[in-house]
């Protein structure tokens, strides 16, 4: 089974209204971490989440959702606080801007104290998200993470400066997840946001020394670019989509992504190992999930059934 830590929550998109005095929403369970979750299970990836839920209304259908998407729910840390919203605002591309309304919220409130205790070690680790800065959950997570440096680890920044504006505070989070990690996903825009004066290249090899060995680097419908510590420098083109939304396009390539590598016989020792066929095919499948989530609204990740059926007409 593999680990998801992180936070759950629920996408708030507003409905197209004439009305100036009411506001309608389509709600819609979420989360980067969430997504990923249940994006490994949708692949048939048996996977558990580690996350902060609420007792109220939300947080119940938050954990029956975990259960009808079949992510295991036993490292769930539940409590009174609320359940944290986020407000998904859509450009005319369909790029996704979100305001988040969390303070004190049951995803957040996690102490390193609170969690579970985990006996069937798990196949691996994902961290990621505002849950790796915004504290205490974020000092609950890299505790963990380095008591589990040990075992194959990933990890996405996924930078939210409307939860933690200060750019100092995700760049120490980076920092030290690249300490653990053995696979970093990060967006062309969450690089930017972090390393504004620094190429890609340059900073690959800073994690590489801390000891990574894949950084992978989304563009939207753009290039993926890939880096391997052994020296493979690999490049692949998503396919070409209608996009409805980009709303868990990253998550769905992280999940994605995950499931490949999970089919390595030791992930985080054959990483250091890998061959250009293999890391390009892993790029594609990934490329092509995601491709597949912009075309439907919100976060709703494809079934296996359903990137295979793709993946085969290629």
């Amino acid at each position: 089974m593999f680990l998801v830590c992180g936070e759950a929550l629920f996408d708030l998109f507003p409905e197209n209204t004439t009305a100036t005095s009411t506001v309608k929403f389509d709600g819609r369970a979420g989360g980067s971490p969430f997504n990923v979750a249940v994006g490994l299970a949708r692949l048939n990836v048996p996977t558990a989440i580690l996350t902060g839920i609420s007792s109220d209304m939300l947080g119940e259908k938050l954990a029956a959702a975990l259960v009808e998407e079949g992510v295991s729910t036993k490292y769930l840390v539940r409590s009174g606080r609320r359940t944290t919203l986020s407000l998904v605002g859509l450009n005319q591309s369909g790029s996704a801007t979100y305001a988040f309304y969390g303070i004190g919220s049951a995803d957040c409130g996690v102490k390193y104290k609170h969690l579970p205790e985990i006996k069937d070690e798990p196949a691996g680790y994902h961290f990621g998200s505002y849950t790796t800065v915004i504290k205490p959950v974020a000092k609950a997570f890299i505790k963990l993470a380095r008591n589990k440096k040990n075992k194959f680890i990933s990890y996405d920044p996924n930078v939210r400066l409307t939860i933690e504006p200060d750019i100092a505070v995700w760049r120490k989070s980076v920092h030290d997840f690249s300490g653990c990690a053995d696979v970093i996903k990060i967006s062309s825009e969450d690089f930017e946001l972090l390393h504004p004066n620094e190429l890609p290249e340059a900073k690959a090899q800073e994690w590489f020394d801390q000891g990574v060995k894949l950084i992978i680097l989304t563009n939207g419908s753009r290039q993926v670019s890939a880096w391997s510590r052994s020296g493979l420098k690999v490049n692949v083109k998503p396919p070409k989509t209608t996009v409805i939304d980009t709303v868990g396009a990253g998550d769905t390539f992280q999940a994605a992504m995950l499931k490949c590598l999970l089919e390595l016989e030791n992930p985080k020792e054959d990483l250091n190992d890998l061959n250009e066929q293999f890391l390009s095919s892993v790029l594609n499948y990934a490329a092509t999930a995601a491709a597949l989530t912009c075309t439907r609204r919100g976060a709703d990740l494809p079934r296996l059934t359903e990137l295979d059926a793709i993946m085969g007409d290629i």
